[in-house]
């Protein structure tokens, strides 16, 4: 009996590991419902009908002290080019930092939109500036998105934070985003690459299935007549 329970106390960390990918999704699934859930306050649901991409991570942290820092782990999806629906998930890494005299910390959930395919694809690279390789703009907030601006309109990628239950645009320059391999074996059996993950129908899995009822629930189709211009 004690060999048992050594045994199962030095296996419970592998099994709490092993565990981490699939409740960060259930974290994204109601992190995204909640917001949807609210309208008049959450994401333009035009918008999301014309995503190409969307990127969902659940408790952002930020902290600093004189120099500042983000880091947080999350998911993204894409439209299938050849069926109706999102692909299954892809795991994300974001990373980020600032300099200046600053102190606090707090935890964000962000949501990202890549509404070009020139956005999608680079977001599939192993890793992905925002700013730097694609352009970025806070995103608005509302029903529709007939108040957004002429920077937003041709905005690659458009984001939206929320944080002790305010949700509001934000813009998030400079930070990085990378594709989290050990993440992608943990949920697949292998470590895919997200570009394999979302452009080869890969199936979902079960802990999956939630999150993508939702995305395909808020945006079961594009709406061409309402697709921001974006430079190609």
């Amino acid at each position: 009996m004690r060999i048992l329970l050594v045994a199962a106390l030095a296996f419970s960390p592998l099994l709490a590991k092993d565990n981490e990918p699939a409740k960060r999704l259930a974290e994204a699934s109601a992190v995204f419902s909640e917001i949807m859930a609210t309208p008049d306050k959450g994401i333009p649901q035009d918008l999301l009908g014309n995503a190409h991409c969307i990127v969902i991570v659940p408790n952002l942290k930020t902290g600093a002290f004189l120099v500042g820092g983000k880091y947080g782990k999350g998911y993204l999806s894409c439209r299938n080019k050849n069926g109706p629906g999102w692909s299954a998930p892809g795991t994300v890494r974001i990373e980020g930092g600032s300099v200046g005299f600053q102190i606090g910390g707090s935890t964000t959930d962000l949501i990202m939109l890549v509404m070009s395919e020139r956005g999608a694809d680079k977001l599939l690279e192993s890793k992905f500036t925002l700013g730097g390789e694609g352009s970025v703009a806070a995103g608005p907030v509302g029903r529709t998105a007939t108040a957004q601006t002429d920077v937003q309109m041709h905005a690659e990628i458009l984001s939206w934070s929320r944080s002790q239950g305010l949700f509001a645009g934000l813009a998030l320059e400079g930070a990085t985003l990378r594709q989290d391999l050990d993440d992608n074996k943990t949920l697949y059996g292998k470590a895919l690459e997200n570009r394999q993950i979302v452009t080869t129908r890969v199936r979902a899995p079960k802990a999956a299935m939630r999150l993508l009822g939702l995305l395909n629930k808020y945006s079961p189709r594009e709406q061409k007549s309402a697709t921001p211009s974006t430079t190609q």
